[in-house]
Order: C-alpha cells, then structure tokens, then sequence
C-alpha cells in the first residue's frame, strides 16, 4: 500500500503543471511583510506623523483602503511602498465609465506616482462574498482601472487586483479538493484569467484564526498559531502526501489549487490581509495578546524564511498584518478592534519577538526575551541540563545556590531556569542557545520574582550580570567543609561538587 501512495504521488508531482513561470513573475523581489492601515482609530496621527512612525518601525510596505492625498504626499521619497484602494463604494461610478476610471487614476495615481512608491491599486475589498450586488461591476471597474493605467503607461509598474476572502474557497482542506465558490464562477473566473494575463497577483485575506474558531476540536491551536508540531499532528493531505505544518500554508495552497481547477497556474498568491486578534468577548477567549503575538511573531518569520508552501516551496507569499492599529471606533464584537500591532497612540500592543528576522518592526523583543525550563519535563531530565547548565556551560549558578536570592522555591524547575536564561544571556540570546535537548523554551514574560532577579532583567536594567564561573562556584562549595555542610541538602550543589572532583581527577590524569 506504501508502495502505491509513493507511485501515485509520483505521477501527481510529475504531471501536475507547476509552473516554473511563477517565481519569474514574483520578479526579484524578496517577499515582504506589510501591514495594513485602517483609519477607525481616535485620535489617528496626522499624515507626517504617521510616515516618521512607519520609518522608526522599518515598515516599508504599507496597503491603505481609500487614498489620503496628504498621506500620499508624505509618503513621497520614503521607499515605503503603498497599495491603495478603491472602496467598495465607488466601483458602481468606475466599472460604469472609462472617464471616471481615468480621472480616478489621474487624481490618485498619476499625480503621485512615482515619487511615491504606489505599486499597487486594490479594487474594492471581499465584493463577490460581502457585497455580491456589486459582483457583475468588479471586472469591468478592474479593467476600466487597468486600461487607465495602460493610458498613462504605468501598467508595468502598478499592478491591478481585487481582494478576496477565504470563504470564496469551498472544500478548503485537503488544500488538492479545493475550489472556488461556483456560483461565483461567471465573476471570477474572468477576474483570475485577467491577473494572469497581466502578471498580477491574486490577493486573499487569509485568517486561520477563523479556521481555528470554526473547527475547534478538529484543528489544534498550535497549527494555526505555527507552533511546531508533532508527526501525530500534522495535516496531511491524502491525495498528495503533502504535510502540512500550519492552517496557513494549507490556505493558500487552497487558492493555488482552486486556481489549477481555472487551468490557471501562473498567478502568484499575495495575502492582502492576516493576523489574530489580542482581544475578545466572552465567546473569544483565544483572543488573546499571547495568541496574538505568538502569531504574527511566528508570522513574520514564517515568511522571511522563505520556505513557500508544500505545494509551491519555490514561492513565497507576502504577507500584510492586519492591522498597524487598534481601530478603537469599530462596533462589536470586541475583538473588531483588537486587531493592531500598536494602540492609536503608537504605544505596542505587545512586544513581538521577531528575532532574526531582519530589520522589520523596531519594538522587537530580541532584548526581552528570556530562557526558561518547560513545563511537564520530569524532573531527572531537567536535572541532567541543569547540570550541564552549570558544567560544560559555564553559566551562573551562584544565584541559585542555598541562601541566595533564587535559591528559594527550591526545586529543579526553579534552579533550571535560572541557569539555563544564565546560559542564553550570556550567548547573546542565540536562538538556538535556548533548548537544552528539547527542555527549555523561550519566553517574554519576565522570570524574576522577589528578591530573585534574573539574567535577562540584569541585561534590560543595563546592569551586566555578574559573570561566575560555576565550576569554580562547586570547587568553592567541595572545598570548604562547612559550605559543602550547608550544600548538602541540595542535589544541585552535590551534582556540581561530582562534577568538580571528575573534572579534577581526570586532570591529574593527564599530569601523570
């Protein structure tokens, strides 16, 4: 039976057409992580402000809802690159005449362009599922836009789509049995042949937070927050033994597909909108900051890690959060407006840790992160890296010896992570630093308690943490009687002491 499933994936891979004309399209460019800007907020920074804000937080790709001309204007000769939008409201004027579509584009593109960087023009938002009244006019606003473009040859440079929302894809997993709603077929089966024949992208605002709310049970909360996951958990899709590791990945390759059913395999997916809310009502309770900042973190690494999707691992989609701000005006339910990185205020929301991921967002945590031991590991395996810590590490242990400010809850747990955030402070909070065989784990909640101050708090008052070497720490202990009297209650100490005297003995082997 193995046998078959590899011979048929086989087949499927070899006579699927992926196309290698996709990563042409994407062109050179490194895909990105922008964020969306929604204007319901109190108080909203004026325009000036607001681009010297984007600057300080190294965001360079920006998509905004309608066009400000006095935001346009202040974008100018930034780098910052912008994707504007027709709202919904207007598409009735546009798809119904070219002259309104070009006076658009002369008012809005034209008279910015290039000295701001718009590189592309969104046509109204989810129309075929949230307004589909609107439906029979989205193509034709689409290429009344288009051909204005084409008017004042900036076709090649600004490209010209349509958001859409998940919910236009039905049977969405396995990603392979996808497909797009029917019923739509006459709206969007021409709107999909128009971006491949303009090398546009089709853009989707993708949420697994709703794949989440609407499945749970089915879908773990780790696979949609790109927790890694064990073999047992991840989704595989039967018809492809394709392995997916987050909700994600598993949409857009969703829309991949639903495109291939088109015969269409050459338009790029570009996610318009995601993100997980930081707060909610009662009937919300996974809208939290942790979630929130556990996503987007995982988010924004996912995607300058470059690895594509398990359908297309040579391309990989861009990405805008929504949002940059609490839109605090929005009606229920709560978390309507929760969705922003920031309050209007520009204060953060939370403090995403996006470490390694270049120079994106300025309120990274890579200086507030903290190494800690897990919980549920039993406490001989925590012994045996607590040890280790201690030992061949070279971390400081001083702190957690009896009588010391972290001596006290005197446990493994306890002693393990002081030492371990002891071990990834003083390797300048290397990733891989904090892991000890799979026992310990990053974390930005501060570890200190009372008196007990730990490394990384040392690191964030600028006061260097004392260096102790802990070796010399259990010599000290082994070698004046009654400190080792006073040690000996502590397990801790007594590993360091036989590791000590191993350590000496197996020198005095060598001197002989």
């Amino acid at each position: 039976m193995a046998s078959f499933y590899l011979i048929f994936y086989l087949i499927f891979f070899f006579l699927t057409p992926f196309s290698a004309d996709l990563k042409q399209i994407q062109g050179e460019d490194e895909p990105y992580v922008g964020v969306n800007i929604g204007t319901d907020v109190s108080n909203m920074l004026p325009p000036s402000d607001l681009v010297s804000f984007l600057q300080l937080q190294n965001i360079n790709h920006v998509r905004i809802y309608d066009v400000d001309p006095n935001l346009l204007k202040a974008l100018a000769h930034t780098k910052i690159r912008v994707i504007i939008g027709v709202p919904n409201n207007q598409l009735i004027a546009i798809g119904s005449s070219n002259a309104t579509a070009a006076s658009w584009v002369d008012r809005n593109v034209a008279a910015f362009y290039p000295e701001t960087d718009i590189i592309a023009i969104a046509v109204g938002d989810e129309v075929l599922t949230t307004v589909p009244s609107t439906a029979p006019v989205l193509l034709p606003a689409i290429e009344s836009i288009y051909s204005a473009l084409v008017a004042t040859n900036l076709h090649n440079d600004i490209k010209v789509s349509t958001p859409h929302s998940a919910s236009l894809i039905l049977d969405p997993f396995p990603p392979s049995q996808a497909f797009f709603n029917t019923s739509m077929s006459q709206f969007l089966v021409p709107i999909v042949k128009f971006l491949s024949k303009t090398k546009s992208p089709l853009m989707m605002n993708l949420y697994p937070y709703y794949v989440f709310m609407e499945n749970k049970g089915v879908v773990p909360l780790d696979n949609a927050l790109f927790k890694p996951l064990t073999p047992s958990k991840e989704m595989v899709d039967p018809n492809t033994l394709l392995h997916y590791m987050n909700v994600y990945d598993a949409m857009i390759d969703s829309a991949y597909f639903s495109m291939k059913n088109l015969n269409v395999t050459d338009v790029v997916v570009l996610v318009s909108e995601t993100g997980w809310p930081s707060k909610g009502d009662s009937k919300e309770p996974y809208a939290t900051i942790d979630n929130s900042d556990t996503y987007n973190s995982n988010l924004i690494k996912h995607v300058f890690d470059r690895t594509g999707t398990p359908f297309h691992p040579e391309i990989t989609s861009s990405a805008y959060v929504y949002e940059l701000f609490n839109e605090d005006l929005r009606s229920t339910p709560l978390s309507e407006a929760n969705w922003g990185l920031f309050y209007g205020n520009t204060t953060p929301v939370y403090l995403l840790h996006v470490s390694g991921s270049g120079t994106f967002l300025a309120n990274d945590t890579t200086n507030k992160t903290y190494c800690v031991a897990m919980d549920g590991i039993d406490t001989k395996t925590l012994q045996t890296a607590l040890d280790w810590a201690c030992g061949p590490g070279r971390a400081n242990c001083s702190e957690i010896q009896p009588g010391e400010p972290c001596y006290q809850p005197n446990n493994v747990k306890n002693h393990a992570s002081y030492a371990f955030d002891s071990y990834y402070q003083m390797e300048g909070q290397a990733p891989d630093s904090c892991d000890f065989k799979g026992v310990a784990m990053l974390t930005t909640s501060d570890p200190s308690h009372g008196s007990c101050v730990f490394p990384g708090s040392k690191r964030e008052g600028n006061s260097a943490p004392e260096v102790v070497n802990s070796t010399q720490v259990a010599s000290e202990a082994c070698s004046n009687p009654s400190r080792l009297l006073s040690s000996l209650v502590d397990s801790h100490v007594i590993s360091l002491c036989t590791f000590s005297i191993s350590l000496l003995f197996f020198q005095l082997v060598l001197w002989h």
